[in-house]
């Protein structure tokens, strides 16, 4: 019986290290936040942002973002929202919601994702359609999250590449390089930021983007040129951490 012990203790210490890679794995890596925005044009407020993380009961998450414009006799109202499977640092798109009022044509979409069965369900339209999914597949809003768990994975990388799921059912790839780092002044205070740049040739437009690691790699400021024309800019105001008594921002 005696004999038996040391390999009891290494069964033993096998299924507890078993256990703690799996802990690991499914580890959350950002907290549920709740971060707001300043919209400007030519340096002027003309609306507001919020971007949001949660945690559901099912073990899902939602991410999710909002934009309020009022500029002019222009106005436009965004919601965006992405139901995902959380695993480690690898976000799997489920569902996609969004929707769009204001100045010009008003636009709805609801896409439900099934990647292992390579499966895209619209639910406004009430059709599947087939689609070999990549296996980093993201949609219109997930690709934000899968970057930052990228950026905090790898501080280093310089290039990142997302094949994005459009609401058409297409997929095009998302690319950004790295452009620098920057320090820069926001309503939110003086942050230390990396700056990354894409650039979609064929419609002319430039998008750069400012992500702070010392609030784990959030995204505090996106400024847009389309042509020679400079596009909305947003700029973090606030930031705070969900179920946290600890809470950052002006």
């Amino acid at each position: 019986m005696l004999k038996s012990l040391p390999y009891i203790t290494l069964l033993l210490s096998s299924v507890t290290f078993s256990a703690m890679a799996e802990n690991k794995e499914n580890s959350v890596m950002i907290p549920a936040f709740n971060a707001q925005y300043s919209i400007l044009h030519k340096s002027k407020a003309v609306g507001e942002a919020t971007r949001k993380l949660s945690y559901l009961d099912n073990g899902l998450a939602q991410y999710s973002y909002h934009t309020n414009i009022e500029w002019l006799i222009f106005s436009d109202i965004r919601d965006e929202a992405s139901t995902v499977k959380l695993v480690g640092n690898k976000v799997t798109p489920t569902r996609y919601e969004y929707k769009r009022e204001g100045t010009g044509s008003d636009k709805h979409y609801k896409w439900r994702y099934d990647t292992e069965n390579n499966t895209a369900f619209d639910e406004k339209k009430e059709r599947a359609k087939t689609i070999n999914f990549p296996e980093n597949i993201q949609d219109s809003l997930s690709y934000h999250l899968q970057h930052r768990l990228n950026m905090i994975s790898n501080p280093e990388q310089k290039q990142f590449v997302y094949p994005v799921i459009k609401t058409s059912g297409s997929i095009k790839n998302y690319v950004y390089q790295y452009d620098g780092e920057e320090e820069i002044m926001l309503p939110y205070g003086l942050v230390k930021t990396i700056r990354l740049k894409r650039e979609v040739i064929e419609k002319k437009r430039v998008t750069y983007a400012w992500f702070a690691p010392e609030l784990d790699y959030l995204l505090v400021k996106l400024h847009q040129i389309k042509g020679d024309v400079e596009q909305f800019e947003a700029q973090l105001q606030s930031v705070i951490t969900i179920n946290s008594t600890s809470n950052t921002g002006q």
